[in-house]
């Protein structure tokens, strides 16, 4: 390899490759084949497209993370999250389809795919891994609960046969109990049932995944019994063929809304993929950086367009059952995928016959599982504030829809983030007699201001939003200072930034402070918050002498101002 070339992630990660890892890796490969195949069939029906799109988002995204992806034991697939993003997404833009135009799920779903791809490189070349913290996990929880929810309710179709039209939380269920005469009860029976299974596989540990159990049985049991001649559903035919490289048509598609869309799903797929990510490198030992895994997503997903499947994430459920089998390497990947390449070459007839009702069971057990009672009782528990953002996040999905939902959760961390900021928090300093350093005066009971000399600590940057705030906290507190009271000094420390604005209301503050015979003076400023202040005019005016590397020198400056006034 030549000088500068950077070696793709796959070289690195198995350039110390043990012998004694094949028989782990090949083991995990097949179990994670074997847990992605239910999931890989059930989750395009959330989005209304064809199974083979499942599969299809299985195989070529897992090799183009592992050669592209930073983590050797990360597993990408399809994501029930994603899923009903998509499928939101795909509404809308299907509703903005032209006239005439031809409309066709699948293609619109790879461009998705792409796009979502594209915007993953894009964020990798700015940097910009830490979006995945833009959806903080209160927020996830709560988002991911209502996602559930939604999955949940978009299974009364399966489960009951009838077919259900209405969309969101209520309606459903209002032309289901309309309906409900109507019932497909074998279908009905068989779902509950599967569902039933799929539970006690969860809570006693089977060895073989709930979902893999309840394939199998349902494709038995359809053979056996003639499903599909007694009026219940089937996946029906799927191409025993592999999907060929192509560009998805995007010609009459309303671009705006592709790309607005793809961007809601970037957000959440990326969001929910490092999270789990994390989760799971603090469990494994392995490192996540955020911006190395923007170029894995992006890989995977751009193969997921390219080859006919739609938008991929993190799989938690595969990438655990990797840990758990005990794979090491980016192999494992390789082999689940050429294992799901021989499933859809010589078992395409009979997954033909599979029974949807066990889809929607395997789809409603999956949407149990991300609502995550844990997770929300230990909100309640730290934050009280935070548990109500995540109900608001929940909420968004349920009440609005799902793409409303993403705005919805997206407006809740900006406001969360905004209340945060807007009312940093404020402190009196004093000194501790015996002891060096400053103190807070409300934590500290022997600590004492200094005659004449106040110490204010703002513990939060100066911008725009939190301008007259900060003004009425340092009028209200010079207010309350004794009358010989001749210097109020900010430690800065904790100001991070410093905007026009909080510059403006500093210089007033200095204004009012000296009508009152007060000189207002910094100490320990950032070199660009003093920079700005600099630009300003404000260090002039307050003078330099007045400027501080730290509170020692503030005590010693005005002790010497103290002696000069005597003398």
């Amino acid at each position: 390899m030549g000088k500068g070339v950077v070696p793709l992630p796959i070289f690195a990660g198995l350039s110390g490759y043990r012998a004694g890892w094949v028989r782990g890796d090949v083991s995990a490969g097949l179990a994670v084949a074997a847990v992605g195949l239910p999931s890989a069939i059930a989750y395009p029906a959330i989005a209304g497209l064809p199974p083979e799109t499942g599969i299809y988002a299985s195989i070529l995204p897992l090799v183009a993370y592992a050669f592209f992806g930073p983590s050797r034991q990360l597993i990408v697939g399809p994501d029930a999250a994603t899923m009903t993003v998509l499928a939101a997404v795909l509404a809308a833009v299907v509703a903005s389809v032209p006239a005439g135009v031809a409309v066709d799920r699948p293609a619109i779903a790879a461009t998705l795919a792409l796009a979502v791809g594209l915007y993953c490189l894009l964020a990798r070349a700015l940097r910009l891994g830490v979006v995945a913290n833009f959806l903080s996990r209160p927020i996830l929880t709560g988002f991911f609960a209502g996602i559930s929810l939604s999955i949940l309710i978009g299974q009364i179709g399966r489960f009951t046969g009838l077919s259900i039209q209405a969309d969101g939380l209520i309606g459903p269920v209002l032309e289901f109990i309309r309906e409900a005469a109507s019932t497909h009860w074998p279908s009905l029976l068989l779902a509950m049932c599967m569902f039933v299974l799929l539970q006690i596989a969860r809570s006693m540990r089977f060895p073989v995944p709930g979902p893999v159990v309840v394939i199998v049985l349902a494709v038995i049991l359809s053979a056996l019994f003639d499903f599909e001649g007694h009026g219940i559903a089937v996946v029906g035919d799927i191409p025993a063929a592999l999907p060929s490289l192509a560009l998805p048509q995007v010609s009459g598609l309303p671009i705006d809304t592709v790309l607005l869309g793809a961007a809601a799903i970037f957000l959440v797929s990326f969001g929910s993929g490092v999270v789990c990510a994390r989760s799971f490198g603090a469990q494994a030992g392995f490192p996540v950086d955020a911006n190395r895994e923007l170029t894995g997503f992006g890989a995977a997903n751009i193969a997921a367009g390219l080859f006919g499947a739609f938008p991929v994430s993190a799989s938690d459920s595969r990438t655990a059952v990797n840990l758990t089998v005990g794979g090491n390497s980016q192999v494992v990947s390789l082999i689940a995928a050429a294992t799901l390449v021989a499933a859809v070459l010589f078992l395409a007839p009979a997954l033909r016959i599979l029974p949807i009702p066990a889809l929607g069971a395997i789809l409603a057990s999956t949407a149990i599982g991300l609502i995550d009672l844990d997770a929300l009782r230990r909100i309640w528990r730290v934050s009280r504030m935070e548990f109500v953002f995540a109900l608001i996040a929940m909420w968004g999905p349920i009440g609005l829809g799902v793409l409303n939902g993403v705005v919805i959760a997206v407006g809740a961390t900006l406001i969360y983030l905004l209340r945060k900021l807007m009312f940093p928090r404020d402190a009196l300093l004093g000194r501790v007699p015996g002891r060096a350093g400053f103190f807070k005066l409300h934590r500290v009971s022997d600590a004492g201001s200094i005659p004449g000399l106040a110490i204010v600590l703002i513990q939060g940057s100066l911008l725009f939003f939190n301008t007259d705030y900060v003004k009425s906290r340092l009028l209200a507190i010079a207010a309350e200072l004794p009358g010989d009271t001749r210097w109020l000094l900010i430690d800065a420390s904790a100001i991070a930034q410093i905007d026009s604005s909080a510059a403006a209301m500093l210089d007033e503050v200095r204004a009012t402070l000296a009508d009152r015979g007060i000189r207002l003076g910094l100490a320990e400023l950032h070199s660009e918050a003093r920079d700005m202040l600099g630009r300003a005019g404000v260090i002039e005016r307050i003078g330099e002498a007045m400027i501080f590397d730290d509170l020692e020198d503030v005590d010693l400056a005005f002790k010497a101002q103290g002696k000069r006034v005597r003398t």
